[in-house]
């Protein structure tokens, strides 16, 4: 598989959401020292590496007893040294400390979101994936297709997903890579409604991709990471040049009727060497964690409710796609994060 070095050279300018297989691991001990967070985190805290020798990892989401989900994308065009596989989810068990083969095929996961019955909800992409919504029960471990298409047409490629303060769920559906026609002309963010319709809340994102909403429900953040790229990075000549658009959060306030008003640029990167921000996570504060993509200084970035920086979480050569908080068993809480072909997680107060 290719290193990302080899692979940032070849794609410096195009943008990688569902990025390549770095090739080996990173080993925790050499991702940089948090800055500016030490209210956040425990004295001694450092990234610790979880798992490795996956593809490509997103879309974390934690069971009630600190049980760890997440996605491994295997894109076609960078995952296929050993042929071609489909996407899986895997589980890490926080009590026994260890990692195992949840699901797969996964239909290209994505992101993933647990409810609070134990359900696990899981966005899957296009790339030979399902381009849908489902739930695997957590009961039966069985699979239901919960949204597929809108006015007809098959979804792009469902990225993100959360569940709202109405208790249904939303979900990001741009294109980032796959070989499948594109049917829907709107790169949106959707609504499953309680009777099983797909409603789109979001037109204006451009090209959404991570979503959140923040601890009392009053306002959803969306990822807009605009490459203005053709529909499958992976098919860009090398040095081909792609130029960003749109790259920054925004935000939605939530209406009293269930709509979403207008959008508003809460953090711009219109200024920033990056190819755009990609999961979102807010903590009971309503401090938002963003994680960066990029080749400049990526990691996880803290801001407060106002779009003020708070602090950084750099990782180096690791790319970040995702962040989740999770309640270890023994009672301590770990910010987990996605990037490359990795798990990592840090201690935090």
């Amino acid at each position: 598989m290719p290193n990302v070095r080899a692979l940032q050279s070849q794609m410096s300018v195009a943008f990688l959401t569902l990025a390549t297989c770095l090739g080996g691991a990173a080993s925790a001990a050499d991702l940089p020292a948090p800055e500016g967070l030490s209210d956040f985190l425990e004295p001694d805290a450092a990234w610790e590496l979880v798992y490795s020798a996956a593809c490509f990892t997103e879309g974390i989401a934690a069971s009630a007893k600190g049980d760890v989900y997440f996605s491994d994308i295997m894109s076609s065009g960078d995952c296929s040294a050993e042929g071609h596989q489909e996407g899986a989810i895997f589980k890490y068990d926080a009590q026994e400390k260890q990692v195992s083969l949840f699901r797969s095929p996964s239909g290209q996961s994505n992101g993933l979101y647990m409810a609070e019955d134990g359900d696990l909800y899981a966005a899957q992409g296009a790339d030979f994936g399902g381009r849908r919504i489902s739930r695997i029960d957590a009961e039966t471990g069985r699979a239901h297709i919960i949204a597929h298409s809108f006015q007809g047409r098959r979804l792009n490629s469902p990225n993100d997903l959360t569940m709202g303060p109405d208790g249904l769920i939303y979900f990001s559906d741009p294109r980032y890579a796959g070989h499948e026609s594109i049917e829907q002309p709107i790169q949106g963010v959707y609504r499953v409604e309680s009777d099983g319709s797909v409603s789109l809340v979001v037109a204006d994102a451009v090209k959404p991709n991570g979503i959140a909403f923040s601890p009392d429900g009053s306002k959803l953040y969306v990822a807009a990471a605009n490459d203005n790229s053709s529909t499958d990075y992976t098919r860009h000549a090398k040095d081909q040049p792609v130029h960003a658009g749109l790259m920054a959060v925004l935000e939605y306030p939530m209406n009293d009727d269930g709509t979403l008003g207008a959008r508003r640029i809460l953090i711009d990167y219109a200024q920033v060497n990056t190819f755009g921000p990609d999961g979102l996570n807010t903590d009971k504060d309503g401090n938002l964690y963003v994680a960066l993509f990029g080749v400049d200084d990526p990691g996880v970035y803290v801001y407060s409710p106002t779009g003020d920086v708070i602090g950084h979480l750099p990782t180096g050569e690791v790319w970040p796609t995702n962040t989740e908080f999770v309640r270890d068993p023994d009672g301590t809480t770990y910010l987990y994060m996605t990037g490359g072909a990795d798990l990592y997680r840090i201690k935090m107060k």
